[in-house]
């Protein structure tokens, strides 16, 4: 795509100061779109916002108008170990439910208009379960929580009912889902993960650029109700 390919597109990022948040939010303005990030952090150019909570998303919507991309990265993970019904029910509701009410308040917006494309940010967990032998040699011990993948799964779910549900109206909604994403792991982990992988490395966030553009433009416009898997075929 050329830096203009995306110019005068209207893009909100959720949860735009997370891990990948950046990303996201750099790759459409580098494109010429102009992005609104929102997150429950307060920080300079971007909107304070809840996605657990539908009227601070109004108020977004009411500020900036109807948008042409939305961008549903908002989430958490519960701390390693962590397995209580307390940590499992708020990453349900931050993943799946905070997507849910994004989808609802900019995507009845966009279907109003007659046209958007919505990407949903999945993961590698969604489709599978996460692999104990990646994180045995960590001390102190390391579990991976069930409720993220569990959530992420939702989500690749409510990317399919949205998009069956709203295709009639213009709207295109889509599921991208990451596999592991080199930030800073222990070599350990990182030579376990990569020897799982058929293209034996870890993702860079610059992996996923590519595949978010395809998304949210034109050139993916009969594209709709998908999961695209950018994860070095860790799941063929």
């Amino acid at each position: 795509m050329t830096s203009d390919g995306l110019k005068g597109r209207v893009a909100v990022v959720t949860g735009a100061l997370g891990n990948l948040g950046p990303v996201w939010t750099g790759a459409l303005t580098a494109q010429g779109a102009k992005v609104y990030g929102i997150d429950v952090r307060e920080s300079e150019g971007v909107f304070p916002a809840d996605v657990t909570d539908r009227p601070s998303l109004q108020r977004v919507l009411d500020q900036i108008g109807t948008p042409s991309i939305l961008v549903n990265n908002a989430g958490i993970d519960a701390p390693p170990g962590e397995a209580t019904e307390a940590s499992f029910l708020r990453t349900l509701e931050v993943n799946v439910a905070g997507v849910f009410n994004c989808t609802q308040v900019f995507g009845q917006a966009m279907c109003q208009a007659g046209r958007g494309s919505i990407v949903n940010i999945g993961s590698l967990y969604a489709g599978v379960a996460p692999i104990p032998a990646f994180y045995d040699h960590i001390e102190p011990p390391f579990l991976k929580p069930a409720a993220y993948g569990a959530s992420k799964a939702a989500v690749v779910n409510l990317t399919r009912y949205f998009a069956r549900l709203w295709g009639p109206y213009g709207v295109r909604v889509n599921t991208l889902s990451p596999g592991g994403v080199r930030a800073g792991q222990d070599d350990e982990f990182v030579r376990k993960y990569s020897e799982r992988v058929p293209l034996g490395r870890m993702a860079e966030t610059s992996d996923l650029v590519g595949p978010l553009l395809f998304l949210v433009s034109d050139e993916s416009s009969y594209l709709t109700g998908h999961d695209l898997r950018v994860d070095g075929g860790f799941t063929a």
